[in-house]
């Protein structure tokens, strides 16, 4: 139909209109809701189109869903007209990245893009080429998710890691900084990734004044353009959120001040500081289900009414302590915790269990011994010269990165980070901890306690020869007449 057809109809159409009666009068179509609600902070940020900016927000205040609808937009902006851009979106693991890809591509949904989404493992490469094992020999993988636009634009999200980045150019989102593990060896691999040419963005909540994003966030340098927004603004500002609800629940002077606030802890009497606690979290920590079957080295913390009763469970891989479990338990029987208790030594090779003997922990150390063996239980007094040596083998396995903690869990690293140490007369230090709903530093205590169990020499543990049952048909326990002895060590049948 030509034009002029097009505008007879328009004409006609209006016509009608304007000769109904007002009782007929056809209404307006109401209003259509826009598909993505913005906050005036996110309008802010998301309108400043400097080349160094950085997002320093409180928690919940949806960091992620705002940076990564800026990279699309700038997707569209490009594309729109007939050019083609990439970003990488680096997150501090997989599981954060699949959750800022995830984003990405609600957000090109909602403006009706056609968009390509694949995932790909690879395998981890250093910087001389050569393939990065991890402690149990095997090349360590990594997931790569890409967003392809219809005009060859990309999206990429990988875990942050100085290796995986390497080889990419374009624009660049540091998402979650101030938590990425080894933010300053990342930090180095930032600027051949923009070339002097692409957009550079880092967001994050603070995490203590021991990393690159505190520095980038307090510098007075005029080329960063710098977004702070804290809890009090943002529902302000229209964030749906009850402050004296959340900040009850939370439970916690420090993180709020932290997290909500934007104050910045201080770093400096903190046994493990988040930047230590940072380096040493891995996706593959903290799932029963990955257990490997191989040796097991846990500690115990033992709590009754107001402290938590824990149960911390260590994978030996190579030479690094991968946590397989942790279980807590509030204000429950002590039948209960030795429940729990036998319930994974049933299910780990448990070979070395250190148990918190004070106090109330005199009886449930006794009983664990007289189940699970003397040379498998060590109960542990928890006296000031043997709290520093606990703390000294544990942080060292934290220095050493020798162990795996599981990601992204804020009550364990809340915990960890509650330890503090305090000068005494002597010069030894005191450790003390904030007591709270989540405990005293239990989890810490019983990590500390798993970390020493593993330090100590190892034994062959239950060396016997144990009739088969099934077998069993005489009297005399002689193998000749039928009956046959199976030989055990580590709890594994072994071959005579």
């Amino acid at each position: 139909m030509g034009k002029l057809g097009k505008l007879g109809k328009a004409l006609t159409a209006a016509a009608v209109m304007a000769a109904a009666p007002a009782s007929e009068h056809v209404p307006a179509p109401p209003p259509q809701k826009p598909a993505i609600t913005l906050g005036q902070w996110q309008k802010t940020y998301l309108a400043d189109q400097s080349r160094f900016k950085l997002a320093h927000w409180a928690r919940g205040t949806r960091k992620t869903f705002t940076t990564t609808l800026e990279c699309v937009n700038d997707v569209m902006e490009v594309e729109a007209n007939g050019g083609r851009t990439r970003w990488i979106i680096a997150s501090r693991g997989e599981r954060q990245s699949l959750v800022a890809i995830e984003f990405a591509k609600q957000h090109a949904k909602a403006f009706a893009l056609g968009i390509d989404a694949v995932t790909e493992e690879r395998d981890l490469i250093d910087d001389l080429g050569n393939e990065v094992r991890g402690p149990d020999g095997y090349v360590i993988k990594y997931k790569v998710h890409t967003i392809t636009f219809p005009n060859g634009s990309e999206i990429i999200g990988v875990p942050a890691n100085p290796d995986t980045l390497r080889g990419y150019t374009g624009n660049l989102l540091l998402d979650e900084f101030a938590f990425h593990a080894d933010s300053r060896k990342i930090w180095m691999a930032v600027f051949p990734i923009i070339r002097g040419i692409y957009k550079l963005r880092v967001a994050s909540t603070g995490n203590g004044k021991g990393n690159k994003f505190y520095e980038l966030a307090t510098s007075t340098d005029l080329g960063w353009s710098i977004h702070r927004v804290d809890i009090y603004q943002a529902v302000a500002q229209g964030l749906d959120l009850n402050i004296d609800e959340t900040r009850r629940a939370l439970n916690d002077e420090d993180a709020w001040a932290q997290e909500y606030e934007l104050e910045w802890l201080d770093e400096a009497s903190a046994w493990l500081d988040y930047d230590l606690i940072n380096s040493v979290e891995s996706d593959d920590a903290g799932d029963p289900a990955k257990y490997e079957g191989g040796l097991v080295f846990s500690g115990e913390d033992i709590g009754l009414r107001s402290d938590l009763w824990v149960m911390w469970a260590c994978e030996l891989v190579g030479d690094v302590l991968v946590t397989r479990e942790i279980r807590t338990l509030h204000r429950q029987k002590f039948s209960e915790q030795d429940a729990v208790r036998r319930d994974m030594f049933d299910r780990y090779r448990i070979v070395r269990h250190c148990m918190d003997q004070t106090g109330m922990g005199e009886k449930p150390v006794e009983d664990a011994k007289r189940w699970h063996g003397e040379l498998r239980v060590e109960g542990v007094l928890f006296t000031g010269p043997n709290k520093l040596l606990l703390a000294t083998v544990g942080k060292e396995r934290f220095q050493d990165r020798k162990i795996r903690i599981p990601m992204g869990d804020q009550a364990l690293r809340l915990d960890l980070h509650k330890l503090r140490k305090a000068p005494t007369d002597s010069g030894a230090p005191r450790f003390i901890a904030d007591r709270d709903s989540e405990g005293h530093a239990d989890r810490t205590w019983a990590c500390f306690l798993a970390c020493y169990a593993a330090g100590a020499p190892r034994m062959v543990y239950e060396y016997t020869r144990v009739r088969d049952s099934s077998t069993l048909d005489d009297e005399d326990n002689d193998p000749s007449e039928g009956g046959r002895f199976t030989t055990y060590r580590d709890g594994r049948e072994v071959a005579e």
